[in-house]
């Protein structure tokens, strides 16, 4: 497992937030100051509980995530043998690595086989996902309602995401996910604490919106 860890430029950003209006940008990291080593997962997640805890702005938190992420992903050979095998009639496996009564967050691995795409959906949450190994192509939609089809989306843009990436989410953010590698694409994701009410799945052929 490879994480890049130096500091993106202006050509070569590594990480990335989706709007909630449906755009892709440079998300500028703020590292929360010197790290501890090892970094491991108890030290993240009280770092993110200090973050949240901080600020109630979602793109903020997420740049202030972002560094810790990487940082805790260079700490942990062992994660990327750790992750359960894509399900062969799904697609794919989520394994979960913190699990607590009303914890506000999910914390995961997720495994996609090749060729495997999502549904189009949100998370009604802000997220993270640090790609570990392969390739994930995103493709970003944003709603675009009209009479009697209140559910519509419109494609605006999709971008290809490698090992050493990590890309957010806004709560608001609409995407579906296509694993392009030979092997199983693996991710490091996190999500916030999740609004079931607003979380939906979306059909782009007959402009309709379920809940997830």
């Amino acid at each position: 497992m490879t994480i890049a860890t130096d500091a993106p430029s202006a050509t070569d950003t590594l990480d990335w937030v989706v709007t909630d209006d449906a755009q892709l940008e440079a998300l500028t990291p703020e590292p929360k100051g010197r790290l501890r080593e090892p970094y491991r997962l108890y030290r993240l997640l009280a770092d993110i509980d200090d973050i949240l805890a901080a600020t109630d702005d979602d793109r903020q938190r997420l740049a202030q995530i972002a560094p810790c992420v990487r940082h805790f992903l260079t700490n942990c050979d062992w994660l990327g043998a750790h992750y359960v095998p894509p399900d062969p009639k799904r697609g794919w496996s989520v394994s979960k690595l913190y699990d607590e009564p009303d914890y506000p967050l999910t914390v995961q691995l997720v495994a996609w086989s090749p060729g495997s795409v999502s549904k189009i959906h949100n998370h009604a949450a802000w997220g993270l996902v640090a790609m570990i190994e392969g390739e994930e192509k995103n493709t970003i939609w944003q709603r675009d309602p009209s009479p009697g089809y209140p559910g519509r989306l419109k494609k605006v843009s999709d971008r290809t995401f490698e090992s050493g990436e990590i890309i957010t989410f806004m709560p608001e953010a609409i995407h579906c996910v296509e694993a392009l590698s030979d092997e199983p694409t693996v991710s490091f994701n996190l999500y916030g604490k999740t609004n079931y009410r607003k979380r939906y799945r979306y059909d782009v052929e007959a402009h309709t919106a379920a809940l997830f």
